[in-house]
């Protein structure tokens, strides 16, 4: 029996502009996919837990909980650690070399000092993002501003951590930076794609040069994002597919997609993984085919 996750209370308006014709529906797709040091490839799936493409390309199922978020714990520096808990959700470890951590509710990140990030998530604004240690300790690092783009900031969609320790946060039209002294600064607001006002950002990640790629989930785009807030369109998504997170990897960029992401029915959403070379090449390198 597969075990599927749970999400409280986001519902997610989903405009997908890849050769469909507009539609809305609460949905919330996974974004969760990361890369270990290996090359090996891992994505969520909201049914069938998590699944991981080895470096010949091979498809396997990791047995666990269907969450939508995921960080890489590559040093295994929660293995033994009590995670947070509770009503504002839920973040489990999966029991596999790397240590693969999930989250029910809200994106997460592990930073290079070993610590894990994430969004305070109790309805309350502004939101914190907040740094929680192996030992227990939490603290709150920054607070994001209460309306992004000229509306309340409710939740955000994703987080990434730079090279340097800067934190990298999504909401459906922005991306903020928030240094690792803690100091708030706005990289791109207001992003709207032809044809696509409203991108609905989601996951990202963040090369070694600061570039940010980011999945404009309701454009159907991946979008790439310089440090001085320049925009341009990395890659579009076909038919009923659309970007839901991005992970980088050296110069390759690896793109988690879902079908059919403004359905309600999760076993509809199928996801499949998206690999961009450095020379432009995008080429589709695993589909899951059915739950």
């Amino acid at each position: 029996m597969f075990t599927t996750g749970r999400c409280r209370g986001i519902a997610f308006v989903l405009f997908v502009s890849a050769g469909l014709a507009p539609s809305t529906a609460t949905a919330h797709p996974g974004s969760g996919i990361v890369v270990d040091r290996l090359g090996q490839v891992y994505f969520v799936d909201m049914v069938a837990g998590v699944w991981k493409i080895d470096t010949h390309g091979a498809l396997t199922r990791i047995p666990g909980n269907g969450f939508h978020w995921m960080s890489l714990d590559a040093n295994a520096r929660f293995a033994a650690a009590t995670l947070p808990s509770g009503n504002a959700g839920d973040i489990v470890r999966l029991a596999t070399m790397p240590t693969l951590l999930l989250s029910s509710d809200y994106p997460i990140a592990m930073g290079g000092d070993g610590n894990l990030y994430y969004p305070s998530h109790d309805g309350r604004t502004p939101i914190e993002i907040l740094r929680f240690t192996p030992s227990g300790q939490r603290v709150t690092v920054t607070s994001l501003p209460a309306t992004s783009a000229g509306v309340p900031l409710r939740d955000i969609n994703g987080i990434a951590v730079g090279r340097d320790g800067a934190l990298y946060v999504t909401d459906n039209a922005s991306i903020r930076r928030i240094s690792r002294a803690g100091v708030l600064s706005t990289v791109v607001e207001h992003v709207a794609i032809a044809g696509c006002a409203s991108p609905l950002l989601r996951g990202l990640d963040v090369d070694a040069g600061d570039t940010i790629y980011v999945a404009a989930t309701a454009c159907g785009r991946v979008l790439k994002v310089v440090p001085r807030g320049e925009v341009t369109v990395l890659a579009a998504a076909s038919g009923t597919w659309a970007p839901t997170g991005v992970a980088v990897f050296g110069r390759t960029v690896y793109v988690l997609e879902f079908e059919h992401p403004d359905t309600d029915d999760r076993r509809e959403m199928l996801p499949r993984v998206r690999q961009i070379t450095p020379d432009g090449k995008s080429v589709v390198i695993a589909t899951v085919t059915s739950h």
